[in-house]
């Protein structure tokens, strides 16, 4: 007997293809500290790496070494110096920088190259390239502290990177640079993470981070501006070390023309692929702007909003419109888009002989109904009959009675309708009428 399909994983796989669909061919920087690979969490990303490197993202990883490095000091019984947060990188610490980056460099190229067997990436063996990417100048002398072999980065060699991303190939970048006379230099993780995404016009850049960005209510902030995130970092409030420095990079990455930025916590098995393939995430995403927008509907949005009107029109919420229909008719559609999702839509039909429009198809996805994007759909459309000249706003609904009453509307008669209107009226349906006059503001 053939068995019924998971009803739950096909929904969930066509959740996600739309994601696959938007990122393959995009290039993503995920940067991550040497705690990674010191807790034995490297393996688990490595599973997702190679998923993400099938579906065809091209993958630059930074990687840092803090600890690694802390530890070959131990071992020559040196005591780490910092100043500012940085390292002070003398000739020991160098040697010791040196040691503990090649050492990570074959650790991972050995997890990343291999074909990974007993997971579910099984024998998709990859690639993977490090070089010399990072040109660097020395960080010199600050508050009256010489810093030696401690830099900054000059220069990312994005060409060389893309040529070999298009070679099919992963990248790794370490910590390290190197100046045209030959001299080495130990860079700080997250900036050499940030000038490379800025270098490759990166779509992403991933930070995990060792704890999450919260809100006062200590619920992780899912998505910040650029603003608002330079104002929680300006406002005092408690964030670990790492993921301040991740925060202020993020800020800096955005402004810098990568489109998102992320932090993640690295202590959450598959938060990468959580925070990637899902709308709701499991980190905090930054961008430069606000991700929600009100705005006309094109064709392209067609869709989108067959996809969330279906639903509706199945239970009888709604009238049945065909995809011919729609995309006739979409130039009077408004959509609420959130990071390129559509949340809902709303749509303005007028009768100019009475000066009156019908406000139709207002729907929201069902997950975010309680968020108030109804309301916001709603008022762009009184907005756009008011600046059409409209005097009165009328709606059809057959369970939604309650919603716009509390919302200005109040019960009429069939009478009410505009006599084009009114000759179309399904007495089958038995909507009720509802009118709100549109007053100048």
């Amino acid at each position: 007997m053939r068995t019924r399909p998971d009803a739950n994983f096909v929904s969930w796989f066509r959740s996600v293809a739309p994601y696959f669909r938007a990122f393959r061919g995009e290039t993503f920087v995920i940067a991550f500290g040497g705690e990674l690979l010191i807790e034995g969490r490297f393996v688990s990303l490595a599973h997702d790496v190679n998923l993400l490197h099938s579906a065809g993202i091209r993958l630059v990883l930074v990687h840092g070494s803090r600890p690694q490095i802390e530890a070959q000091l131990k071992a020559r019984a040196t005591r780490p110096r910092y100043h500012q947060g940085l390292r002070v990188t003398d000739p020991v610490a160098l040697e010791c920088v040196k040691e503990a980056v090649g050492l990570l460099r074959v650790e991972m190229d050995a997890l990343l190259s291999r074909g990974l067997p007993n997971t579910p990436m099984a024998g998709a063996a990859i690639n993977t390239v490090s070089g010399n990417f990072i040109t660097a100048r020395p960080i010199g002398v600050r508050d009256g502290v010489d810093y030696q072999h401690t830099g900054a980065v000059r220069k990312v060699d994005a060409h060389a990177i893309i040529g070999s991303l298009d070679a099919g190939n992963i990248v790794i970048v370490s910590p390290i640079g190197y100046s045209p006379t030959g001299e080495v230099f130990n860079l700080a993780m997250a900036d050499v993470a940030v000038a490379t995404a800025r270098a490759l016009r990166a779509a992403k850049l991933v930070f995990f981070a060792d704890a999450a960005v919260l809100d006062p209510g200590g619920e992780v902030r899912a998505e910040l501006t650029a603003k608002e995130a330079e104002q929680l970092l300006a406002g005092g409030r408690r964030l670990t070390k790492d993921t301040r420095a991740y925060l202020i990079g993020a800020v800096a990455a955005v402004r810098a023309g990568v489109e998102r930025a992320h932090l993640i916590e690295r202590g959450v098995d598959g938060a990468l692929l959580i925070e990637l393939f899902t709308h709701a995430g499991s980190g905090s995403m930054v961008t430069a702007d606000k991700l929600e927008r009100l705005r006309a509907a094109t064709i392209d949005d067609v869709g989108g909003i067959l996809r969330l009107i279906e639903p509706l029109e199945a239970d009888g919420t709604l009238v049945r419109r065909g995809r011919e229909l729609l995309e006739q008719e979409i130039g009077r559609f408004t959509v609420l888009e959130h990071d390129r999702l559509i949340l809902g839509c709303a749509a303005l039909y007028p009768f100019p002989r009475v000066r009156a429009g019908e406000l139709a198809c207002l729907a929201v996805r069902p997950e975010y109904r309680r968020a108030g994007h109804g309301e916001k759909l709603m008022s762009a459309i009184e907005r756009e009959a008011r600046a059409a000249g409209m005097k009165r706003l009328f709606v059809l609904t057959t369970g939604a009675a309650q919603w716009f009453v509390e919302r200005g509307f109040s019960s009429a008669g069939v009478e009410a309708l505009p006599a084009e209107k009114r000759s179309l009226y399904n007495l089958q349906r038995r909507s009720k009428v509802l009118v709100k006059p549109l007053r100048e503001r």
